[in-house]
């Protein structure tokens, strides 16, 4: 018993907080962690004109979400997006649309449809998405206050639902 207790004593003291804290965590299905933790450059402005760089968001986490209308699995997804933003602390958790080379007046005409209080940021030349790489739409990373991506969710997700939800706002707790 005194040898688990002074093992498990070590063990926490090697693990970083961040390993402790991923280990922790019950990741929901499709949620996965990331191992190339290299920050990303993305400054995009979005519908109105507004310049955003993720730099700008340090002290927070960030839902990096990629998407396109055309997509079937991202359009069945943006109504769970619309639903999860006052859900979650907004001081908190910064949540980024990136439309993939579309121009605005197709992105308009979708979201006013299904999200209409979303506020894309358009990745018209498709730059950002390739620097990314998310293997496929849609793909969504989380990005820790460091500016870190510490986990990808690719393909669709029900965002709304309880597991998902709580993930995500463990996150911040």
């Amino acid at each position: 018993m005194f040898k688990k207790l002074i093992l498990t004593f070590f063990i926490l003291l090697i693990t970083s907080p961040i390993q402790a804290s991923e280990a922790a965590l019950k990741l929901p299905k499709g949620v996965i962690p990331l191992a190339d933790k290299t920050t990303k450059p993305l400054i995009l402005n979005d519908m109105d004109g507004e310049q955003r760089d993720i730099a700008n968001e340090r002290g927070h986490w960030v839902f990096v979400h990629f998407w396109a209308s055309w997509c079937g699995p991202c359009r069945r997804e943006m109504p769970t997006i619309q639903k999860i933003v006052s859900e979650l602390e907004q001081d908190k958790m910064v949540i980024y649309l990136i439309n993939t080379a579309e121009d605005e007046d197709t992105v308009f005409e979708f979201l006013s449809s299904v999200a209409p209080d979303l506020n894309p940021l358009m990745d018209t030349d498709g730059l950002v998405t390739e620097r990314w790489q998310p293997r496929g739409l849609p793909a969504t990373f989380l990005v820790d206050p460091n500016g870190i991506p510490r986990y990808v969710a690719l393909g669709g997700r029900p965002w709304d639902q309880a597991q998902y939800l709580d993930f995500l706002k463990s996150l911040y707790q």
